[in-house]
């Protein structure tokens, strides 16, 4: 019987959700935790064509972050993109990175496109490439060069820890252990604190995967950048 009861009820309450126009829908979605949508964009095609369109997002965005609406367009080369973008760099900015201020959804931006360029390309453009493109962002939006320079690291410092651990990953730190920053100039050059964690993820978190000789061409680059080695990157 119990069985039974809960089934007619969820039949129910599915029935009613039906009947429901999107408006009220979504005002019913944007207040279920972040951590759920997923879920619920499983569940139904048109819940899950109303978490693809810009109206369920645009109220996530005025509701979760309302002063995002005054935000003005800033210049440079890093799109702020449309409601859905927007929220997650804020998203990014808040639960990341922990800033408050105008430069919140900036900082999120620039998170999700490096992580974006170092995780879905085959060919990542070189490391300079993409660090500069973020210090130009945050210098066209009114940065002086050591808050550009400090935030790119802090930027570089996220991503490289919550990039997954896998075969793409491998091969994408091996090229940014072996790009070089020598002959760029401050800040267009990675902090040395950005070059030691690609070698200690390498060293660490990836040492398995190693081949003999990758393993000691990558310790001869890391000593020469850096003295003493630590010991934990030491043995094959």
């Amino acid at each position: 019987m119990t069985d039974n009861s809960e089934n007619d009820s969820l039949t129910s309450v599915d029935n009613s959700l039906q009947k429901l126009p999107e408006h009220l829908l979504i005002e019913i979605f944007i207040r279920v935790p972040v951590s759920e949508w997923a879920q619920i964009s499983c569940v139904k095609k048109q819940w899950a064509n109303l978490f693809r369109g810009e109206c369920l997002w645009q109220a996530a965005l005025v509701r979760t972050y309302p002063l995002a609406a005054r935000a003005k367009r800033w210049p440079g080369p890093i799109p702020r993109g449309l409601s859905r973008r927007r929220y997650a760099a804020l998203y990014v900015s808040k639960n990341i990175f922990s800033l408050d201020g105008d430069i919140d959804e900036i900082v999120g931006h620039t998170y999700l496109f490096l992580k974006e360029q170092l995780e879905l390309s085959t060919m990542p453009p070189p490391s300079g490439i993409l660090h500069g493109t973020i210090i130009d962002q945050f210098i066209a939006c009114g940065k002086s060069r050591d808050v550009a320079h400090e935030l790119a690291s802090q930027i570089w410092l996220a991503v490289l820890d919550n990039l997954e651990e896998n075969e793409h990953t491998f091969l994408l730190l091996k090229c940014l252990a072996q790009d070089g920053d020598v002959f760029l100039p401050y800040p267009y050059s990675r902090s040395i604190e950005v070059q030691r964690r690609v070698f200690e993820k390498l060293f660490t978190d990836f040492r398995d995967c190693f081949n003999h000789a990758d393993y000691y061409d990558l310790l001869a680059c890391a000593k020469n950048k850096f003295q003493p080695i630590p010991s934990t990157w030491l043995g094959y």
